[in-house]
């Protein structure tokens, strides 16, 4: 008797061992991937703190010998950086906070509200995410154009002021809150706007988060609108204007790389910040039990 329990014992141990060395491999493995996917970007920090010479050279210098700070002052002579960022900051904002909102409303109304085609109305608008941008590019250029906002940063705000892919995504957080914390609401005398702001919103923060990441990024990096609706130079944005840049300054490498990584500042920036809340959106995906 006491053998078999020693055998058990030891057969424990021997698994308890192994899932412990799996685990650390796992982990070894997923470090070793990320290290790989940011050399880009460490090489992209450290040519953009070198001479343009000392960029291309080999064997690569991932530590500058000099760290030529100087770097990050002249792009901003270079071009007008400074207003792409103003204009890029501007639309951003506006475009997330509006998108947001609108997302967050229309899923709610989808989620909780009872209508008549509620469910084929969601469908025919989620089935937009399908149509490709190509399609609708030249009519949607014409409407903006007749309403007078063509090369104002006003026509991005609009365009973009609503999203499928937010509506789809709140919806599917929302369906997860507990109908009957909305019902009791509605006894108490809570308007739906009430119960929007009260209940809705603060049980949603990691789907808000993710939304907002997914949007602030989106529209920072979004190059192919501003380039057709912007057309002077003091309303473009910092994707168009980093192009300008590269057309100008095509053979200063070192440039190149230093206005990079300040394009890039303000999305880190959002995405740290929300990190959290992103996370935990992945982790639960709804209401913990």
């Amino acid at each position: 008797m006491s053998q078999a329990v020693a055998s058990k014992g030891a057969i424990r141990q021997d698994s308890k061992a192994a899932h412990i060395i799996g685990q650390i491999v796992v982990y070894v493995v997923l470090i070793a991937i990320a290290l790989f996917t940011l050399i880009p970007f460490v090489w992209m920090l450290s040519a953009s703190l070198k001479l343009d010479r000392e960029v291309f050279s080999y064997p690569i210098r991932w530590i500058p010998e000099t760290f030529h700070w100087e770097n990050y002052s002249l792009i901003w002579t270079k071009v007008p950086m400074l207003t792409y960022a103003k204009n890029t900051a501007i639309v951003a904002v506006a475009v997330t906070f509006i998108q947001t909102l609108t997302s967050s409303f229309a899923a709610y109304a989808f989620a909780k509200l009872h209508f008549k085609g509620r469910d084929v109305l969601f469908m025919a608008y989620i089935g937009t995410i399908a149509v490709p941008w190509q399609a609708y590019m030249l009519p949607q250029f014409i409407l903006m154009r007749s309403m007078g906002l063509y090369d104002r940063l006003l026509a991005i705000m609009v365009l973009q002021a609503f999203s499928a892919f937010g509506v789809f995504l709140m919806r599917q957080f929302y369906q997860n809150i507990p109908t009957e914390l909305c019902e009791a609401a509605r006894i108490d005398g809570l308007s739906e706007y009430g119960i929007w702001f009260k209940i809705m919103l603060p049980l949603s923060k990691a789907a808000i988060a993710t939304l907002v990441i997914f949007t602030f990024v989106g529209t920072w990096n979004d190059y192919m609108g501003p380039m057709i609706y912007l057309t002077h130079d003091a309303n473009k944005t910092i994707q168009v204007g980093l192009r300008r840049f590269i057309q100008e300054n095509s053979s200063d490498y070192h440039l190149i790389m230093a206005a990079s990584v300040v394009s890039l500042i303000p999305v880190s920036i959002v995405f740290l910040a929300l990190q959290k809340y992103f996370i935990e959106g992945i982790a639960t995906s709804g209401l913990k039990g």
